[in-house]
This record gives structure tokens, C-alpha cells and sequence, in this order.
């Protein structure tokens, strides 16, 4: 499952059999990137809050294109656990797994609205080349008609998902096609 020892529910004392409970209630089950934590229970439950916060609190970035994010992001950074949960949850907004197979490859898809273009081009910036992000990106978010909150929450997404990948490629954290299905959304 991992290269380090993970704790499971079976195994767990009450402190993590509860983390391990408040995850399953909120999400249907618990992903592996969850319980590769599971030696630090309380940074377990912190990063499911800070998860629940930025992608599903009400925000003008709709899920759809929160998960879109993740997927552009999670193909950057190359973390093949992350493209997997996560194109599984962009298809069932996008319907049409053939785009989500173009982004996934490139990055971009040519047929979305100038607005979520923007927003992906930032996304893979952020990701590639973190120093190389100016003044002059975010502005280019804003003549796409995204506010600073607007802005603030898809950095959110993207910083979250470079943290995430991170854990899943260096712990490596490994899924299964079951292991992707099965979350409530």
C-alpha cells in the first residue's frame, strides 16, 4: 500500500479508529493518501479538513473545475495516484472521459472557455515553475473574470495538490481501479 507502515482501522487505537470513522462518514470510505498518515492521526484529520475545505466550500470555482485543477496539476507533477482519483471525479462532471484523457496528455483542453483555460495555464505554471509566477499571471486570472477570491481558491487547489502529490510519490502510496471508486462527491 506504501513504503512506510500504515496503521489500518482494524489495527487502530481509538484516537485513529475515530479519524479513521469521521473520514469514512464524510467520504464514503478512506483513500490510501489518508491512510499512509495514519501514524500521525491528527495530521490524518487535519488534512481531510483542509481537503473538505478547498474542494467542496461553497466558492465561484465550481467543482467541476476544482477537479480539473487536480487532474492538470496531479499530471504535472507526474503522481499517477492523484491523476487516477481525481480524472475519476472529473469524469463524472465532464461526462466525456476523452477530455479528460486530452488533459491529462496536455495539460489544456482547446475547446473550454477562456476563464477555465486561464485557470489551467496558472495551475501548470504554479506547478512547473513556481519562481516564474508574477504579478502578470494573476492579472491575467482577472481579465478572465476571476476575482482575488476566485484567485486565492484555485492557488488553494493547486498548492494542495503539489502537497498531496508529494505524499503520494514519496511515500508511494499505491491505488488500485477499486480503490478510485466509491467516494462520495
Amino acid at each position: 500500500m506504501a513504503w512506510i507502515r500504515v496503521v489500518e482501522e482494524s489495527e487502530a487505537d481509538e484516537t485513529l479508529r475515530a479519524v479513521y470513522g469521521r473520514i469514512a462518514k464524510a467520504r464514503g470510505k478512506v483513500a490510501n493518501i489518508l491512510k499512509v498518515q495514519s501514524l500521525r492521526p491528527d495530521a490524518m484529520a487535519g488534512h481531510i479538513d483542509l481537503y473538505r475545505s478547498i474542494m467542496f466550500a461553497p466558492s465561484n470555482i465550481t467543482r467541476a473545475e476544482r477537479e480539473m485543477i487536480a487532474v492538470a496539476v496531479s499530471a504535472a507533477d507526474h503522481c499517477a495516484y492523484c491523476i487516477a482519483h481525481h480524472a475519476e471525479a472529473l469524469r463524472r462532471y465532464w461526462r466525456e472521459p476523452g477530455r479528460v484523457e486530452a488533459l491529462i496528455e496536455k495539460g489544456d483542453v482547446q475547446d473550454l472557455p477562456m476563464r477555465t483555460r486561464s485557470m489551467l495555464r496558472y495551475a501548470v505554471k504554479l506547478t512547473r515553475e513556481p519562481g516564474a509566477v508574477s504579478a502578470s499571471d494573476v492579472e491575467s486570472l482577472r481579465k478572465a473574470g476571476l476575482s482575488d477570491v476566485d484567485i486565492l481558491d484555485v492557488a488553494q487547489v493547486v498548492a494542495y495538490f503539489n502537497f498531496v502529490n508529494r505524499m503520494a510519490v514519496g511515500l508511494g502510496v499505491e491505488f488500485s481501479e477499486e480503490e478510485t471508486k466509491g467516494y462520495e462527491y
